[in-house]
């Protein structure tokens, strides 16, 4: 008898081994000293764990679904989905509802379709600003349903291109990182299987996926990454090879491992250095929020102390998408390389300053200048 089609079965595998490394809750074993044939086998506490899978409807995520649904009722999950309705194309509710349908065919309970309203007039841009609503979406979902995870489609594919678009930012090793297999709530067990298998797996499966035309390069948006995607890459393939893609994934792995240890020394530095952490300042106090000691911040490798720094910023209130890293070297300065300078302003109306060895994060509306340091 055949087996199943070889990229159904690398998707299977890879969420089995999402799932074994995350085992479902089981009962405590019976004791042996007195068995009793007659007893019932033991059940497990409590209803089995539930993931979501967060399905858009293109190839990747019901390629997912259809992997996910086979396999997370063997390893004792139930398996659901979330689908984002960003409202930023006339057809996005028939298009939900029809990604809907085909995740309850799958088998998926529950099936949920989100709204989600985008500031098309984000500064950020509109992408960014529906990331961040799908993002928030799926997080609400996942709590109400009680979720323990929600998976996320994203390939060694997506993997490449992100790490790419890092490259030409002239991003630090953090971006260069690319996206983590697991951070809290999210996961992506596709993360090792390339675009060619998630297509080959909704095609074995019969399932027929959504064309986002915003992933087209000549779509809405016009993005960097559908450019990527579709003349880079390929380009890149060719002149280096198909193994492209892949190495750049595997940079990504090796870079994601120095990056955890040096935010872990990061995050030492910053609570070594931080002398008053007052959480969220009441309106109208203008009491620091964060306090860090200045030469405890000089000694550390600049590596590491940059890392705190940005750290110490998002703690005390920035913005963490409007951190610049001309910001991050800025606060540096008021560190490493103090002439009097006044404070520095971060998204979020935080500024930085400097004041008797002391660097402190403070709250200013944004229409106000902050005082100069003395």
């Amino acid at each position: 008898m055949a087996g199943p089609d070889p990229a159904v079965a690398a998707g299977r595998l890879a969420v089995r081994r999402w799932l074994r490394a995350h085992p479902a809750p089981t009962a405590e074993p019976a004791s042996t000293a007195h068995p009793a044939p007659t007893a019932e086998p033991a059940r497990p506490p409590g209803p089995a764990p539930l993931a979501l899978v967060a399905c858009s409807g293109g190839t990747d995520s019901l390629a997912l679904a259809a992997a996910a649904a086979f396999e997370a009722p063997r390893q004792g999950w139930r398996l659901g989905a979330a689908i984002v309705d960003h409202g930023l194309q006339e057809e996005s509710r028939a298009v939900a509802a029809r990604t809907r349908d085909q995740c309850r065919s799958l088998g998926l309970d529950p099936v949920e379709v989100l709204a989600v309203r985008v500031d098309r007039d984000s500064p950020a841009g509109v992408e960014a600003a529906a990331r961040q609503a799908r993002y928030d979406a799926l997080e609400r979902a996942a709590r109400r349903l009680g979720a323990e995870a929600v998976w996320l489609a994203h390939t060694l594919d997506d993997q490449a291109e992100t790490v790419l678009l890092a490259l030409a930012r002239g991003a630090g090793s953090k971006a260069l990182a690319g996206m983590p297999e697991q951070r809290g709530l999210f996961a992506r067990p596709f993360l090792g299987l390339t675009r060619a298998q998630t297509t080959a797996i909704v095609a074995a499966s019969g399932i027929e996926p959504w064309q986002d035309p915003t992933n087209q390069p000549d779509g809405p948006y016009n993005s960097a990454r559908s450019r990527v995607r579709a003349h880079l890459m390929p380009l890149a393939r060719e002149i280096l090879g198909p193994g492209f893609a892949r190495a750049l994934a595997r940079t990504a792995a090796r870079l994601r491992q120095d990056s955890d240890y040096l935010d872990a020394q990061a995050a030492r530095l910053l609570l070594a250095a931080a002398e008053a952490r007052t959480g969220q300042a009441a309106s109208g106090d203008e009491g620091p929020r964060l306090t860090l000691d200045v030469a405890e911040l000089a000694g550390a490798h600049p590596a590491i102390r940059g890392r705190a720094l940005l750290a110490g910023a998002q703690a005390a209130g920035a913005s963490p998408g409007g951190l610049s890293a001309a910001q991050v070297e800025a606060l540096d300065a008021l560190v490493t390389a103090w002439r009097g300078q006044g404070a520095v302003h971060l998204a979020g109306a935080i500024a930085a300053q400097r004041k008797c060895g002391k660097l402190e994060f403070r709250a200013f509306p944004s229409s106000e200048r902050a005082p100069e340091e003395t």
